[in-house]
């Protein structure tokens, strides 16, 4: 993923790049995130629209309100980037054609799983867990002050596993989803360009490719997304009571792929962002470092 001409990659270049991609990513469509997890949890009650709900999230709780539980993201996003990209590079390494350096379409979906799994035993499930019970609880309640007191707050009235760790199941079968297609799908489309002679090392293809695996993303695994946003809401749900909920809702179609057009906004937007952050920090890290970090 983020590797040199000969494809290899200092563990340290895939962690920092991760880093600042996942960061720059999750604080440039936050408010994307923001609209879909509000649909998620209420979406049966108000409008789908991405824009409006941006709209009405501005009149009636101020622009500041779009931002609640980002920092959580942000921290989140950053970890959880650093590690899927260490992890995915990593294992990309051990299936890899030593000549050519590229691997075939299972072998890079399968090496996105495992980094899935990886990421969010470590960082995704706990983040998503309290940014979406800030985001809920801003619409409701309204008593958590902060990520900590989100969290003391959650594990004295639950215990400190659920408080961090409810929706796990979901949340990993969405990373191993997520993960497997996004950096599979971008690296097949990546190898693919390359083993034709086209120029996959400037910003603009790889924004592109971003966007394409964002996409490709987004429609395979917003069910499980959907899910994972109810079963992590402040008061306690348990997976199968959330798919219940959301059938008793919507039904299926309508109620699994609920926050589709907001997902997809973001995905799409976020696939070009950190893509694109990753290649560009990657380089950069290289220069400043040396070529003992290639």
């Amino acid at each position: 993923m983020v590797a040199d001409a000969s494809g290899k990659s200092s563990p340290l270049i895939s962690l920092c790049a991760g880093g600042t991609a996942g960061g720059v990513e999750a604080f440039c469509t936050y408010p994307f995130e923001f609209a879909k997890t509000r649909v998620q949890l209420y979406g049966h009650g108000s409008s789908r629209n991405p824009f409006r709900i941006v709209g009405q999230v501005v009149k009636e709780e101020g622009l500041s309100a779009l931002y609640k539980g980002c920092s959580t993201m942000i921290v989140g996003s950053i970890g959880k980037d650093a590690i899927r990209f260490v992890a995915f590079d990593s294992i990309r390494k051990m299936f890899e054609d030593p000549e050519t350096h590229t691997l075939g379409p299972a072998q890079s979906i399968m090496s996105g799983m495992v980094a899935g799994v990886v990421s969010s035993t470590a960082i995704v499930t706990p983040t998503e867990r309290i940014k979406t019970a800030l985001i809920d609880d801003a619409k409701t309640l309204q008593r958590f002050r902060s990520p900590w007191h989100c969290v003391a707050t959650l594990a004295q009235e639950q215990g400190l596993r659920r408080a961090l760790y409810a929706g796990y199941v979901t949340t990993t079968l969405k990373q191993i989803g997520t993960t497997g297609f996004r950096l599979g799908s971008y690296s097949i489309i990546k190898d693919w360009e390359r083993s034709r002679g086209y120029n996959v090392d400037g910003p603009l293809a790889s924004f592109a490719n971003g966007a394409a695996a964002g996409t490709i993303t987004t429609l395979a695994t917003q069910p499980f997304d959907t899910v994972k946003t109810k079963a992590q809401q402040a008061k306690a749900v348990g997976t199968m009571d959330a798919v219940r909920i959301i059938m008793a809702e919507d039904g299926f179609f309508k109620g699994f792929w609920r926050g589709t057009v907001m997902r997809l906004g973001r995905t799409v937007m976020a696939g070009g962002i950190l893509f694109t952050a990753n290649e560009q920090a990657a380089k950069m890290l290289r220069a400043l470092l040396g070529p003992q970090y290639q």
